[in-house]
């Protein structure tokens, strides 16, 4: 499915999951830490698990408020949206994520809350890129 392309970001990785990433503009400038879960050492740091995280639900969010005219439901100013993201093997071999997404939209009403995140995992940008890949939980908290 082609895609009309309005902006273009990149970074760049050295070392792998115990090294750092930067963004082209510097605005991410991560060092890397494979968690203890993983073999690593553990600590301080970011790995590609908490990036795609933090990604998803921030991208969510934003794919609410684009939908939210669509279902007639507001989005209120502190809602939120927890991304869970886990690693680890497949049973067909390879290693695969799973995400989680956990949304709080505190003062609607549990059918409208349902209808907008619904809409919004249609159009997420993450949703599409995952969809039919991994399952993704979505949970109104």
């Amino acid at each position: 499915m082609p895609v009309t392309v309005i902006y273009k970001t990149s970074a760049t990785a050295t070392g792998g999951r115990d090294g750092t990433v930067r963004s082209d503009d510097g605005s991410v400038d991560a060092a890397l830490v494979i968690p203890k879960e993983m073999g690593g050492p553990g600590g301080v740091g970011a790995n590609p698990e908490k990036l795609f995280a933090a990604g998803y639900a921030a991208c969510f969010v934003g794919a609410m408020k684009a939908s939210a005219s669509k279902v007639g439901v507001k989005v209120p100013d502190d809602a939120t949206v927890t991304a869970e993201v886990g690693f680890g093997p497949r049973s067909e071999g390879g290693y695969g994520v799973t995400a989680n997404l956990t949304i709080t939209l505190p003062g609607v009403d549990r059918a409208d809350g349902e209808r907008l995140i619904h809409a919004a995992h249609e159009i997420c940008p993450y949703s599409n890129a995952t969809r039919n890949n991994l399952d993704v939980g979505l949970t109104l908290a």
